[in-house]
């Protein structure tokens, strides 16, 4: 398996249904109604409705190439299996839709058609600059002489796209109809936004104001706590591991072959390489590569310390030496200077395993996986010279140091292994990893005993804030009555602080975000004290010192392109909700563990169609 499954570098972040584009105007290339073309055949149904297996493969497919497209490295082992899983929920998806458009009898006319393929092009054309205007602006004049000397076969492609495409964009009205955010809605997410008020306050700090001692807690309260809150105590289910890693770290000695290799890439350029094209062939960092290391101007002390001091004290028009960076080795040349500003290009050189510590790494992990079929862990990791470490790990937070989030490793431990099992080596973004399964424990309720400490410190920090709040309120009585705020604060041993301005969105250090005392000090009046407001952290008494209210005049000109963005948000809301209720009431039958796992387990392992581990 190991020797099929060489997928290395960065997680992923999958397009799902919630995205609109992605779910209703998803370009197929199989028949989704479930007829088969052969191969595996069914591996689910959605409904009655078969799930064939050419539909998944190509979903997969076109999941995988997106995601190996977004990033440098071949994926991880849990990289292709999210891909899998969401391959299948697309696919789902998709029937689904179908389905209800076929409930619903939505389908399209001749006219839409007509009136789409003359007046509504598909993305790809309105983002091709043969169909703009020098200003950017897209040609409908350009795009319809285009279709009109189309072909036939190509005319009926684009007639398939829009009798897909329209049908989806009048359910989503459908699910969609009845939204529409008021002018009230939107004045007050751009009052939200944009109203401020600064603030003078005095944190009453209950946690450290008091001694503990003064608020003894007795058995009888913490009992009864106990009983109250038992949804405070639940625990997920907890397992005990044994766990090797193989760091995918580099070594020292791959730090050292691409130290060497940046300084080949300076000496070629020292002795007369071109800069732009030696950028284009040996850059890592792509952002810049493509044009020719340019870096545009870097303002001073905005760059990582080390990289920052070399563009202001390089000699200008000399590529410098290696400088290393958290990102690996640049090559540095700086066209211009200022006083606190420079012109730069750079080429960078990751510092990564070289592919000998690659295969020596692999081999390694083989090895490892070869061992553990027929040996403890432990016996298995030190006939390679490894180290096992015992590690508590729960569903809901499963990490292993040097391995970080182990999230296969997690759905083996909690779904599969029973106490002494061994599992495959694994491979994330950090790290090969293998488990043992010591122990695990059903999920549950925390033991009183274990819960007691919690508990009393709950329940005393309530009755300290009890205490901050009749403080506070004898602070607001004084000031009330005449006292200056400074005075009072003096007297009985308060600080005061300012704050602001500050917007209700914002987080406000000392007060913390979108809490009652931000809400407080936005309902006063300014120069009029606050009563005593009690937060879960803290209490406080405000007062306002200055309040800058939102510019009505600004929200309207800007009212039409928030009403367009609020109603875009909403509309993805509800189609997830919709689609998520959808799913809960159809009948979802999943097979691929069945049809696509092997039947033989005594077979060798080898790397399967979709990435599944097959036998």
């Amino acid at each position: 398996m190991m020797r099929k499954m060489r997928e290395v570098t960065k997680p992923i972040m999958l397009f799902t249904a919630a995205a609109f584009v992605a779910l209703m105007v998803f370009q197929w290339g199989m028949d989704i109604t479930g007829r088969s073309s052969g191969g595996v055949g069914e591996i689910g149904t959605v409904n009655g409705t078969p799930v064939t297996y050419e539909a998944y493969q190509n979903t997969y497919r076109n999941l995988y190439d997106r995601v190996q497209q977004s990033q440098e490295g071949p994926l991880t082992s849990q990289q292709n299996k999210e891909i899998e899983d969401a391959a299948w929920d697309d696919v789902v998806n998709q029937i689904l839709i179908r389905q209800e458009l076929k409930r619903r009898g939505i389908g399209v006319t001749d006219a839409e058609l007509r009136q789409a393929a003359q007046f509504s092009p598909p993305p790809e054309f309105r983002n091709d600059p043969a169909f703009q205007t020098k200003d950017g602006r897209f040609n409908i004049q350009a795009y319809q002489s285009y279709l009109a000397g189309l072909p036939e076969s190509q005319l009926m492609l684009l007639e398939a796209y829009y009798r897909d495409v329209i049908p989806r964009g009048k359910l989503l009205r459908q699910v969609s109809s009845g939204i529409f955010p008021s002018d009230g809605e939107l004045w007050e997410q751009y009052r939200d936004q944009h109203e401020t008020v600064t603030i003078r306050y005095v944190p009453l700090n209950p946690a450290t104001r008091y001694d503990d001692e003064d608020f003894p807690i007795s058995d009888s309260e913490i009992e009864a706590y106990y009983r109250a809150h038992q949804d405070e105590f639940k625990i997920p289910a907890r397992a005990t591991v044994k766990a090797v890693v193989l760091d995918k770290t580099p070594t020292a000695a791959d730090t050292a072959a691409s130290l060497a290799k940046a300084e080949a890439v300076r000496k070629e350029l020292l002795d007369g390489a071109d800069f732009t094209e030696v950028a284009k062939r040996e850059s890592a960092d792509k952002a810049t590569a493509e044009k020719g290391g340019d870096l545009g101007t870097i303002v001073k002390g905005r760059m990582v310390a080390p990289f920052d001091s070399a563009v202001f004290h390089a000699r200008i028009g000399r590529p410098t030496e290696p400088v290393e960076t958290g990102f690996g080795f640049h090559i540095i040349e700086v066209t211009k200077r200022w006083a606190d500003s420079a012109r730069a290009r750079h080429i960078l050189i990751p510092i990564k395993r070289t592919d000998d510590s690659e295969i020596e790494l692999l081999v390694r992990a083989d090895s490892l996986e070869e061992l553990a079929q027929s040996l403890p862990l432990e016996d298995a990791a030190s006939k390679l010279g490894l180290s096992t470490s015992t590690v508590d790990i729960t569903e809901n937070f499963a990490f292993v140091a040097g391995a970080g989030q182990i999230g296969e490793g997690a759905d083996w431990a909690f779904q599969e292994a029973s106490p002494g099992d061994v599992s495959p080596v694994y491979e994330n973004e950090q790290a090969f990893y293998a488990l043992e399964l010591v122990d695990a424990q059903p999920a549950g309720i925390l033991p009183l005993a274990d819960a007691r400490t919690s508990i009393e410190t709950t329940l005393r920090f309530d009755k300290k804030k009890e205490r901050a709040h009749q403080e506070g309120e004898e602070l607001v009585k004084r000031v009330r009555s005449g006292e200056a705020l400074e005075n009072v604060a003096a007297d009985m041993g308060l600080e005061i602080r300012t704050a602001g301005p500050f917007s209700r969105n914002d987080f406000v250090p000392g007060i913390g975000r979108q809490n009652a005392a931000i809400g407080a000090a936005f309902g006063l009046t300014p120069g009029t004290i606050s009563d005593v407001i009690v937060t879960p952290a803290n209490a406080y008494v405000i007062d306002v010192l200055e309040r800058t209210p939102a510019d009505s005049s600004a929200w309207v000109d800007q009212k039409m392109a928030q009403r367009q963005q609020v109603l875009d948000a909403l509309r993805q809301s509800r189609l997830q909700e919709w689609l998520q209720a959808l799913r809960a009431s159809a009948d979802i039958v999943d097979r691929r563990a069945e049809v696509l796992q092997p039947q033989d387990q005594n077979a060798p392992l080898q790397q399967g169609p979709l990435g599944t581990r097959t036998r």
